[in-house]
């Protein structure tokens, strides 16, 4: 009976996070850039049973048991969300494959999505959350129009010079296993073993999605899938609550007998 009552634990404890990560799903919902995590389950270790004899008098192979079920991955699914239209100057969203790079107060470095970006106390064009993008694109006090074309680069008018100037180009990244990027939170991704390492282009080229200027990329999590997931798995933990209490009644029951 223990054995019942690990394997039902086992699973009330993959359920349980299963339910956590659609939770921050759907709590996520409007969050712009948003990726859905996915929990990925698999059963845990077996164990051999005693071998059986066959009416035959020859000996089966031996049976085996599983010992209960484990996570044994969430990871993020950077399926591409719907876009919104902004017209903010300095929204920008990514349509395709890639990722902006960021510089974090450590000096290390790490990838966004893209979002509403701002410009620092330094001047710097940065993130909503104020770090500065990599290509270093420094934004004149006087600056009057901003525009931002679809291969990244960043072009700006002043009071003093009315023909647009070139600050710099935003290069994106790419990844051979974007799943595998370390979530940061703020949208924000960090490079992993499993992640690969970053593979550099400019934007609208082979391979990497364009920069549109004034929109936003929604988040990429579907109410009506998550609420499917939602009810599922509150099913799933309440049939590994009862072969719990089941357990514990088979066990109570045993002891009862032996003290008749």
């Amino acid at each position: 009976m223990l054995e019942s009552l690990y394997i039902g634990a086992t699973g009330l404890h993959a359920q349980q996070l299963y339910v956590d990560t659609i939770a921050n799903n759907l709590a996520n919902v409007n969050t712009p850039g948003f990726k859905k995590t996915r929990v990925d389950f698999q059963d845990l270790m077996y164990r051999e049973l005693s071998k059986t004899t066959s009416p035959s008098g020859t000996r089966d192979a031996s049976q085996r048991a599983g010992s209960g079920v484990g996570v044994v991955n969430a990871e993020k699914i950077f399926i591409a969300g719907d876009v919104k239209k902004t017209d903010a100057p300095l929204d920008i969203a990514i349509q395709g494959d890639g990722f902006i790079e960021v510089v974090l107060p450590d000096g290390s470095y790490a990838y966004s999505r893209g979002g509403s970006l701002q410009i620092n106390r330094d001047g710097l064009l940065a993130t909503a959350e104020g770090y500065s993008l990599r290509a270093s694109m420094h934004v004149p006090n006087d600056a009057r129009q901003m525009s931002i074309s679809a291969d990244g680069r960043m072009l700006v008018t002043t009071a003093a010079n009315k023909a647009p100037s070139e600050l710099g180009q935003i290069e994106l990244a790419k990844f051979a296993n974007p799943g595998g990027l370390k979530p940061l939170g703020n949208n924000l991704y960090r490079v992993s073993e499993s992640s690969g390492d970053p593979v550099y282009g400019k934007a609208a080229s082979e391979g990497f999605g364009s920069l549109s200027q004034g929109f936003l990329e929604l988040s990429n999590v579907r109410l009506n899938d998550e609420m499917v997931n939602l009810m599922v798995a509150q099913r799933a933990y309440e049939v590994n609550t009862r072969l719990i209490q089941v357990s514990d009644e088979l066990m109570s029951m045993s002891n009862n007998l032996r003290r008749g």
